[in-house]
């Protein structure tokens, strides 16, 4: 029964590529849409300063702001002088 039911799934599984690649059209990637104006192609420097160095630069600004304007305060407990330490831990 499991022989059989993977033979079916595989077969639907290739079936469909199949039946996609072959309604795909690759020859209609070329062809132009109308109001379609593509720029000059980027750099592969380009590329890395655009999706990957601004974003990180921009990362690195705001989590300096949030820490350099962050009010908060580490409050440190201090021990009150009336209160012994080896009182406590006697007790």
């Amino acid at each position: 029964m499991d022989k059989k039911n993977a033979l079916r799934a595989g077969a639907l599984a290739a079936g469909t590529t199949l039946m996609m690649l072959l309604m795909s059209s690759p020859a209609l990637a070329l062809t132009r849409d109308d109001g379609d104006d593509p720029g000059a192609p980027l750099s592969a420097i380009q590329t890395l300063g655009l999706y990957v160095l601004i974003p990180l630069a921009l990362f690195v600004v705001i989590a300096g702001l949030v820490m350099a304007l962050d009010k908060s305060k580490i409050r440190v407990v201090k021990p009150s002088s009336s209160v012994k330490p080896e009182a406590d831990a006697k007790a």
